[in-house]
């Protein structure tokens, strides 16, 4: 894909490909902004994202070999960026006490304003989110991961993944109302 800039994704994945330093570059800094905005929704400040963004770009140049032109890069990128994110977010969270959720009671909830809120205002709000709740709401409801799918990378059950999300949308929605009153 040839962007405005000229910049030629497959001429440059392929130079990548053969280990050329300046399209690795080239590379990085073109993907860097959205590598960055897939990182901050992971990591909440700015300094662990830059981090799991390089990591994830190093893992990228270490396996671009394998990588099939075929397929689109950008979702191949943000999946690697995403699994980099959650693998630091798993060495915390081992860090934090985990309560035994199988026998919790799902919260039910109707729909309200959390469900139109913008991606931004979440972004906020989520920072002041259990680690957990926010990494379970960042894979299912913003990158579609499945419960199932949540569980095995979290090292979670299903029903626990469902009631950490179910906990991370009552807070949101009992901060978004704090925020409304004021």
């Amino acid at each position: 894909m040839r962007s405005a800039q000229g910049f030629n994704e497959e001429s440059v994945i392929s130079y990548c490909k053969t280990g050329s330093l300046k399209h690795q570059e080239m590379l990085y800094k073109h993907f860097y902004g959205y590598a960055m905005g897939v990182g901050l929704r992971y990591c909440f400040n700015r300094d662990d994202a830059m981090e799991a963004v390089n990591d994830a770009f190093i893992k990228v140049f270490k396996s671009i070999g394998s990588f099939s032109a075929d397929k689109p890069f950008k979702p191949w990128l943000r999946s690697v960026i995403v699994n980099t994110a959650i693998d630091r977010r798993r060495k915390d969270m081992k860090l934090q006490l985990h309560t035994d959720l199988e026998q919790a009671a799902e919260i039910s909830h109707t729909q309200s304003a959390i469900d139109n809120l913008k991606a931004q205002d979440i972004i906020k709000l989520m920072q002041q989110l259990p680690a957990v709740q926010a990494t379970v709401f960042n894979l299912y409801e913003i990158d579609g991961y499945s419960h199932d799918e949540i569980g095995t990378m979290l090292g979670l059950s299903t029903s626990s993944s469902r009631v950490y999300l179910t906990r991370a949308k009552e807070k949101l929605r009992t901060l978004l109302n704090a925020n409304n009153e004021r």
